[in-house]
């Protein structure tokens, strides 16, 4: 049986890990579009979209370890 605890933590690393992943992207970018760098952009622009598909992974994964319940 799932728990309580078991959805929270699930929840909670993949935000964390897709937070992280976002907003290092958009920082790195948008540091680098502020010294002039076109590469900045290709960092920046996906950094949102990016972050999300990680933490829709890691979600996916980790809940592949939880107990299914068939009914």
């Amino acid at each position: 049986m799932v728990t309580r605890n078991d959805v929270l933590i699930l929840g909670l690393s993949a935000g964390v890990v897709g937070s992280l992943i976002g907003g290092f992207t958009l920082g790195v970018g948008m540091g680098l579009i502020a010294q002039g760098a076109n590469l900045g952009w290709l960092l920046a622009l996906p950094g949102a979209p990016l972050g999300g598909l990680f933490g829709l992974l890691l979600a996916r994964r980790l809940a592949r370890h939880l107990p299914h319940e068939r009914g």
